[in-house]
């Protein structure tokens, strides 16, 4: 799964200068030609460590899971459990 996420980041980035062009000149007809993955909204955020689709914390690039293993490791610097 996580290949398939990093093949459809590169199709988005090679694409996004030319989807660009065509939305801005209004080829809507353009646009549909291009591959389904060069569209941005088919990509989907990943855990950067074990792929899970769900549960994913954007300022850490990692799910929640990972998260609170690593956390209560004290493998995150600042993350401590809170108390008050």
């Amino acid at each position: 799964m996580k290949a398939r996420e990093v093949k459809r980041a590169k199709i988005v980035a090679k694409y996004a200068e030319k989807r660009k062009a065509l939305k801005e000149a209004g080829d809507y007809e353009g646009l549909q030609k291009l591959p389904k993955n060069a569209s941005p909204i088919r990509m989907h955020n990943r855990c950067k460590l074990t792929g899970r689709p769900k549960g994913y914390m954007r300022n850490f690039g990692i799910s929640r899971v990972l998260f609170r293993e690593m956390a209560n490791k004290g493998l995150i610097p600042g993350v401590k459990k809170a108390s008050w």
